[in-house]
């Protein structure tokens, strides 16, 4: 009896020692990329103004030092060109970085072209060897491995003061589901305040999703990521995308919500135009993703008045809805009985969008009478 308890003991330690090492396993880790560094500085020193944001202290002047004098590099014009004709910017220099691999000091294109939107009548083929000449000229590759102390030490700081306000496992609980897509955070430390969150599938692969955070150095200060659970509400943010993304690639919520996201886009179209919400889709992604990150403040602690700012800020970013879409997805929270996943609550979700819509319309016409 006394052995059988000693085995049983010891199976039970053997499984949560399994358990904790998944855990760990299953852990983001904070990374720093070559080739979004690469794409960053490539912008920076083609004058894209989203990318020129001189946020990164001596980082920023090692920048400017090493690269001045690549500025008349022939990529530079032909880069400047894709930008007017194609509107390559922001979102999408990093959507071209992730789908970049170096190996044994030569760029590659990886992945599908068909997920580089605003690429589409680009020669990828041709714009890889132009970018090649350009790694080769400017030593790039010597210049990364260089602030590799700098980066490394980027990382930890990140890691220690803003992961601790990033939990995980909120999200299946509260959608219900279990991620279908791997999330990956990068550090841009040539990015200053722009955040960005592209995606990429690779054949064979889980569908990675990328939160590209910003680096900035206080000017006060001098630190950076100080404020760990600000800088956390973008990972909060884009991890949602991976759970609410994918409810519009079913037919069924298509069919349900379509007429309503066009709608919306309609109700703000200079408000989304100005963040590049160009489609009825993305408003709605947009829409959920953010009243679920009030929940999920609501759920891990937050402040009345930071609740109240977050509040504030999605309506004069033009989802003049946000209220009544929180208001929603709190039901939805504390009726999970009913509604198991979020994507069988999407019905409610359809007809608390409409309601507004309709109440919109009655308001304006109103006025008019």
């Amino acid at each position: 009896m006394k052995k059988k308890t000693i085995l049983t003991v010891l199976f039970a330690l053997l499984t949560l020692s399994a358990m904790a090492q998944k855990k760990t396993n299953d852990a983001i880790k904070v990374e720093v990329s070559e080739t979004v560094e690469l794409m960053s500085i490539l912008s920076r020193i083609a004058g894209f103004q989203e990318y020129c944001m001189n946020m990164g202290g001596q980082y920023t002047k090692d920048t400017e030092t090493w690269f001045a004098e690549f500025k008349s590099h022939p990529i530079i014009p032909y880069y400047q060109n894709i930008r007017a004709k194609q509107g390559v910017s922001h979102d999408a220099v990093m959507s071209m970085a992730i789908h970049l691999e170096i190996d044994k000091g030569k760029i590659k294109f990886i992945g599908d072209k068909g997920e580089l939107d605003r690429w589409k009548n680009v020669d990828i083929d041709d714009f890889i060897v132009r970018l090649n000449d350009f790694y080769t000229a400017t030593r790039f590759h010597e210049f990364f491995e260089q602030h590799k102390v700098f980066y490394a030490e980027g990382l930890r700081t990140y890691e220690a003061n803003v992961m601790k306000y990033f939990h995980q496992d909120w999200y299946a609980r509260f959608y219900g589901t279990e991620p279908t897509e791997q999330f990956r955070v990068v550090i841009g430390f040539t990015n200053g305040g722009g955040n960005y969150g592209p995606s990429r599938q690779l054949p064979g692969q889980s569908k990675e999703v990328f939160a590209i955070a910003g680096y900035y150095v206080d000017p006060e200060t001098g630190k950076v990521f100080e404020d760990g659970m600000a800088y956390a509400s973008t990972l909060i943010h884009e991890f949602n995308h991976s759970f609410v993304n994918p409810l519009l690639e079913k037919e069924t919520n298509v069919t349900m919500l379509k007429d309503i996201g066009q709608n919306l886009l309609r109700l703000s179209p200079i408000g989304m135009k100005r963040q590049n919400y160009a489609s009825w889709n993305t408003v709605l992604n947009e829409s959920v993703v953010r009243a679920a990150v009030i929940i999920y403040m609501l759920d891990n602690g937050y402040s009345a008045k930071q609740l109240q700012q977050e509040m504030y800020d999605q309506v004069c970013r033009d989802f003049r809805w946000m209220p009544e879409l929180v208001t929603a997805l709190r039901h939805y929270a504390t009726h999970r009985d009913l509604y198991p996943t979020l994507n069988d609550y999407n019905p409610e979700i359809a007809r608390c969008l409409r309601s507004f819509l309709d109440t919109e319309t009655v308001r304006m016409k109103k006025a008019l009478e």
